[in-house]
């Protein structure tokens, strides 16, 4: 094994190649607007209108770019959707429109700062090496019938390292906050840690039920640390440092408030006036909220080191002193495995103890720069590069690995598949599991069947590469996904989750649902995101959309590459009820290897009879909704009616090898002389009276009319691998057509 110093040198030599890349790319992109020149003094002043609300710290070190142009740039201030820079450099007096960059790299040369003085340390040096080189004996006593509470409480009370692999729905959160209140309970100093807010948060609420419940909860003991605290902590505010600064230094707070209703009511001067006077008054209001800010931060720090149980961010330990120069008892870092493993290093130098719980099943940390140390350190878990994940594969568990084995989440037809293929027969389902469930299986589509797979095979061609992301869409996919999901809502589901691989795929998704389905987002829990997005979260059904078919010469390596088992794994075990995936299964048959996990899901569910084919559509859809309508694509009556009442525009889409009928022609033919036809396609069609040919090449054949209709699957002539039934869908959104048509080239 490597010493620890230079495990540290590598560490530091992969964040300072990720900070590089931040600070020449950038990887968080907002667009600006409206800016104007509003100073001159110390550089030159700017104030910018946002797309949406920023919450960039004041102080940042920002990247603006328009037209080919870069600048670096400093935040004087941004809150709500404005932000106001400073350049070295004259913009210009106007800019309407650019980009604004700006990553927190500023955290990772923190961390590496901290990472320098675990080098001066012996003691801390130690805590690493352990944490990297986990071969040291075992020292807490060993029983069969202990509790998972018990077991990881003795295990992280007797040895300074212990691993927790925590698969989905295992009671990772339960068993983590009562092993917490239990050395708590003992006298001990902890400090709880994860990569993100929200884990931190609901955590945190959980040690802080517990301990009410027992009725030792002491106000100050129990601390969450950190500006962003979410909904989690809404029934838990007296364990939050700013509300409880809010009872103990109440004039300070009403002295901020003011403060900021005033900025708030200058910057919307601001944003008409541009004046001198306001925007010397708004820097000026910058500073003394500064001011304010610190002596609340200097009132923070004291609760702090009161504190019995801190909870706070990775990042915000690594940037912060006052939680740093501490020393704990007990570490607590959760989601582990999508940490940074030299953030994992510098939580274990803080405390006697560390408790690192994860799932190396999920997903892996997300990095940005393409480098070996970068993909060594960053873009790979705590629980591979420490090796207590490698014997896993052969079915054994690390001496210091303590699995979390019951699971209470899924339905156990959908955790059979993850039980067996992805946690290798260790997990296995709680007695309860079944029954709990029963009434989401229950539900439609697919009424008591908690696992299927829908197939797309013999529908089509329909998957494309997006011209501005080169991410992938699948229209007849996204079609069907979004029937089965209004199938789950008009059958009563209320909690519905639409996951897929590629983030084109999921925005139109998402741009469908805000188009047509906004009244139900209001009344429903309903998301569609790709798979990071759901890491963490739960749905009573999720539907699974796997994008990948043809004309497609290979799938994506989201689906076959190195982390496609995770993220595959992910979009299953975020299921409670029911598990709809949409594929075209015979596409992933010829494609994919029998050994990659997407294959041996299709077979899995194929070998159970968990499918449901294209002929069996009319089945299945219950409920059509007005926006979207399934009809057999040979009875043209809508369709005829639709381009008849035509008011100015016909597209028409005919791939390379397809056909159109004199029935079509005659019909196309019929409509008004001032309504427009446009043929998509590389060869003329004779007889069509056509006043414009984009001469590009899609897949597959559709009609929009009206840039508001949008009819796929005909005309069914032109298509290519169909099988009957034949079925053509009628989208009624101008959202989804604009949003499509920017996407196909040659089209304006």
């Amino acid at each position: 094994m490597n010493s620890t110093v230079s495990y540290i040198k590598e560490w530091q030599s992969a964040l300072d190649n990720e900070i590089r890349h931040l600070k020449k790319y950038g990887s968080t992109k907002y667009h600006v607007l409206n800016g104007h020149l509003i100073d001159q003094v110390d550089g030159f002043t700017y104030y910018f209108e946002t797309v949406g609300s920023l919450r960039i710290p004041v102080g940042s070190i920002v990247r603006l770019e328009w037209g080919g142009i870069k600048q670096d740039g400093f935040v004087l201030s941004s809150e709500g959707k404005s932000i106001i820079l400073l350049f070295e450099k004259t913009l210009g007096d106007l800019i309407s429109e650019a980009y604004l960059y700006h990553d927190p790299w500023e955290l990772l040369e923190q961390l590496i700062e901290r990472l320098d003085e675990i080098k001066k340390s012996k003691k801390k040096r130690l805590r690493v090496k352990r944490l990297m080189d986990p071969s040291m004996e075992s020292k807490h006593p060993i029983a069969q019938d202990h509790s998972s509470v018990k077991e990881l409480f003795l295990r992280s009370n007797f040895n300074p390292i212990t691993y927790v692999w925590g698969p989905p729905g295992t009671g990772k959160t339960y068993t983590l906050a009562r092993t917490a209140a239990n050395h708590y309970f003992k006298g001990k100093k902890l400090l709880v840690l994860s990569h993100s807010n929200q884990a931190v948060d609901v955590l945190m609420a959980e040690i802080s039920a517990f301990t009410k419940k027992k009725q030792r909860f002491k106000e100050g003991d129990i601390l969450r640390y950190g500006s962003h605290t979410g909904e989690s902590l809404a029934n838990h505010l007296d364990i939050i440092s700013s509300q409880l600064l809010e009872k103990i230094e109440p004039d300070l707070v009403e002295d901020k408030q003011k403060l900021t209703e005033e900025k708030r009511l200058l910057k919307q001067d601001l944003s008409g006036s541009f004046s001198k006077r306001d925007t010397d008054r708004l820097i000026e209001l910058e500073k003394k909220l500064g001011r304010i800010i610190e002596k609340f931060h200097r009132k923070e720090m004291e609760l702090v080191k009161q504190a019995k149980i801190v909870g706070s961010t990775l990042a915000k330990a690594a940037s912060d002193s006052t939680i740093f120069e501490k020393e704990y008892d007990v570490i607590i870092v959760d989601e582990a495995s999508m940490a940074y493993v030299p953030q994992v290093a510098f939580a274990a130098s803080l405390g006697k103890n560390i408790i690192v719980c994860g799932d190396f099943k999920q997903l892996p940390p997300i990095a940005s720069a393409r480098d070996e140390s970068v993909n060594k350190w960053l873009k790979e878990d705590i629980f591979h590069r420490s090796e207590v994940a490698n014997v896993v594969n052969e079915g054994k568990l690390h001496p210091h690995l303590f699995l979390l084995k019951e699971q209470r989440r899924m339905h156990p037809d959908i955790s059979a598949f993850t039980n067996k293929f992805i946690y290798h027969s260790l997990v296995g389902d709680h007695k309860n599991v079944l029954k709990s469930r029963e009434e989401i299986t229950g539900r439609r589509p697919f009424p008591n069947r908690a696992l299927m797979l829908l197939e797309t095979s013999g529908t089509g061609e329909h998957c494309i590469t997006e011209r501005s992301s080169k991410s992938r869409i699948n229209l007849w996919q996204l079609f069907i996904s979004f029937q089965l999901l209004h199938e789950a809502y008009s059958s009563g589901s209320r909690s519905i989750g639409y996951v897929t691989p590629y983030r084109a795929q999921s925005c139109l998704m998402d741009l469908l649902l805000q188009d047509i389905y906004k009244k139900e987002l209001e009344l429903a829990d309903i998301i569609a995101a790709t798979v990071h997005r759901f890491q963490g979260s739960e749905r009573d059904v999720m539907i699974f959309d796997t994008v990948d078919s043809y004309p497609e010469t290979r799938p994506g390596m989201l689906l076959t590459g190195k982390n496609s088992e995770r993220l595959i794994n992910v979009a299953i075990t975020r299921t409670k009820g029911k598990f709809i995936q949409v594929s075209d299964a015979d596409y992933i048959r010829k494609k994919v290897y029998l050994g990659k996990t997407l294959r041996k899901l299709v077979d899995h569910q194929a070998s159970y009879g968990y499918t449901v084919r294209p002929k069996d559509i009319g089945k299945w859809i219950q409920n059509q909704h007005p926006k979207l309508q399934w009809m057999h694509a040979r009875k043209l009556d809508v369709l005829s009616k639709d381009i008849k009442k035509a008011r100015h525009s016909i597209l028409l889409s005919i791939p390379d090898t397809g056909i159109v009928t004199e029935e079509w022609i005659n019909m196309l033919n019929s409509k008004e002389q001032h309504v427009k036809i446009t043929l998509i396609s590389t060869r003329p069609v004779p007889g069509l009276a056509v006043v414009e040919q984009i001469e590009t090449s899609v897949a597959f054949p559709f009609i929009i009319i009206d840039k508001q209709y949008f009819w796929l699957g005909v005309p069914l002539e032109a298509a290519s691998r169909l099988l009957p039934p034949y079925v053509a869908a009628r989208l009624d959104s101008v959202a989804v057509v604009e949003h499509f048509l920017t996407q196909l080239p040659g089209i304006e």
